[in-house]
């Protein structure tokens, strides 16, 4: 039997293109064992507002920690969550499903505990996964074996989980050596994330790279419907 994985890093509340890269696939597996990167996604993303494009970031502890790992990254601020929510209210309070989305949006901020990033990003991926409907199985590279070398690594993780193809974004063909895929019979694929129609969206011009957040209090439950796991479902279905 096929198999399809991919193996990434957590982002926080990531945007539209990840969660169809999730549905895509038989098992998500967040590769926290990385080392943590600054000025990345791993702890921010961007939302709309009156002033353009934001960035909305988790606070977290980097000096002196030049090597830890994304799941060794701790918060800095134990009020990030209460200011974060005050952000989206003050920028989305006049979108289209504002009033439908707002409880489960505000309930993800005001029940978050954890003081690790990766466990932050995690219990925001479930819930939003949840709400959009995206069944994919969740795993952790902490969970299995790893060895040495970039894609030597994936390789065996792709082993271990006994699948059959793995699934990436365009960006990892300027490091990954694809020969050792090859040897072990796992097909390579390539995520496509062009082709996104638009959306209601405050504040033009529209923006497709935006956190899932936007697309949630712009079109509430009709979210999915603007994103391509929805989309394949009901082209399979006619």
């Amino acid at each position: 039997m096929s198999k399809r994985i991919a193996i990434s890093q957590s982002n926080y509340i990531p945007w539209k293109g990840y969660f169809d890269s999730i549905a895509e696939v038989d098992e998500w597996m967040l590769y926290d064992d990385m080392q943590y990167t600054r000025r990345d996604w791993r702890n921010r993303n961007q939302i709309k507002t009156s002033h353009g494009l934001e960035w909305i970031s988790i606070p977290v502890i980097v000096k002196g920690k030049y090597t830890q790992s994304i799941k060794e990254t701790k918060v800095s601020d134990k009020n990030w969550n209460k200011d974060h929510w005050n952000l989206l209210k003050q920028n989305y309070a006049k979108a289209p499903a504002y009033m439908e989305v707002k409880d489960f949006i505000e309930n993800l901020y005001r029940t978050v505990s954890s003081d690790y990033l990766s466990e932050i990003n995690h219990s925001f991926l479930l819930q939003l996964m949840e709400y959009l409907g995206i069944k994919t199985p969740i795993s952790k590279s902490s969970d299995y074996d790893l060895v040495n070398g970039k894609t030597e690594r994936l390789v065996n993780l792709c082993k271990q989980t006994s699948a059959t193809d793995y699934y990436s974004g365009k960006a990892a063909q300027n490091y990954m050596d694809l020969n050792l895929f090859e040897v072990e019979n796992i097909e390579v694929h390539w995520f496509d994330h062009s082709g996104y129609s638009e959306y209601s969206q405050l504040f033009p011009p529209f923006a497709h790279q935006v956190s899932i957040i936007d697309l949630l209090f712009n079109e509430g439950k009709n979210a999915s419907k603007h994103m391509k796991f929805s989309q394949k479902k009901e082209s399979s279905h006619e």
